[in-house]
C-alpha cells in the first residue's frame, strides 16, 4: 500500500500542496499544511513526521503535490 510522508517540521506554509490537492491536503492553524488523510505522527529528533496510507488511486494527485512543494517535505512511498 502506498505511504504518503511529511516532514511537516520543513513546511514553510506556502499552500502549493493545499491548492494542488486540496482533497489530500489542507492548512493549518498553526500555518502549516498537513495531510487529510488518516495518519499518524512521530517525533524525530528534527521535528514531527506525519504518515498515512493512501490507495493506489491516491498516488498522482499526491505526486503532484510532492512535486510543487519548495522544500521537498513531503514524499511518496511506492
Amino acid at each position: 500500500m502506498p505511504k504518503l510522508i511529511q516532514e511537516r517540521w520543513k513546511c514553510i506554509g506556502c499552500g502549493a500542496c493545499a491548492a494542488v490537492a486540496d482533497e489530500f491536503w489542507e492548512m493549518a492553524g498553526d500555518g502549516k499544511s498537513q495531510m487529510k488523510v488518516k495518519h499518524t505522527a512521530k517525533k524525530t529528533k528534527d521535528g514531527d513526521v506525519h504518515e498515512g496510507d493512501i490507495t493506489a488511486a491516491q498516488v498522482a494527485p499526491n505526486e503532484e503535490a510532492v512535486n510543487v512543494c519548495p522544500v521537498n517535505c513531503i514524499k511518496l512511498q511506492k
